[in-house]
């Protein structure tokens, strides 16, 4: 175990804490969610930063890493479409949550075939997270009512993100076309 994985492990065990803070009767309950939330955001990227830097990367961050991210995200996302109740929310928390589904389908696939660099992270992918996890600490410190500018800047970075989440699946999927194509066992075959 070392400072990474640690730090990933901190990520999983903060979300019943984010759930119950953002559930709390009190005022203050959304702006405390939202910084559980950034904080946890700031341990995904510390920890990859530091296993990069002192060599410590192993196989149980890498795999643990990706989920803790996602996991944070999609509480995120269904606490928000709960909260908000409308399409602003509803409709890219689908599109963000179907995305993580298909890709990790495709990149587990691809590496059981031996082609797992054909779906690596571009920088699309860091803006759409950017813009994701931006979105969702501005809605989670904002409740839905009233809806304020900051809501409404929140549903607004949530569509960007939404937009840049389909166009980096067609982006990977494009990437990973050659394998997925019809014809491409037969293709391997020869």
């Amino acid at each position: 175990m070392n400072i990474p994985n640690i730090l990933t492990l901190m990520r999983v065990a903060l979300i019943p804490i984010f759930i119950l803070l953002y559930y709390l009767p009190f005022h203050w309950s959304y702006l405390a969610a939202a910084v559980v939330f950034t904080l946890a955001s700031i341990t995904d990227w510390l920890d990859g930063y530091l296993a990069r830097k002192w060599e410590q990367s192993t196989p149980f961050g890498a795999f643990l890493d990706p989920v803790a991210d996602k996991l944070m995200v999609a509480v995120a996302l269904i606490l928000l479409v709960q909260s908000h109740g409308n399409f602003w929310v509803t409709a890219p928390a689908v599109v963000i949550i179907g995305r993580e589904i298909v890709i990790s389908a495709l990149r587990e696939w691809m590496a059981e075939i031996g082609a797992r660099s054909q779906v690596a992270v571009s920088n699309l992918g860091k803006y759409k997270t950017t813009a994701q996890m931006v979105a969702l600490v501005v809605l989670l410190a904002n409740p839905a009512v009233p809806m304020g500018s900051w809501v409404i800047l929140g549903y607004v970075l949530l569509m960007i993100s939404a937009v840049l989440t389909l166009w980096s699946m067609v982006v990977y999927l494009r990437a990973a076309w050659p394998h997925l194509r019809p014809d491409a066992g037969e293709e391997n075959n020869r």
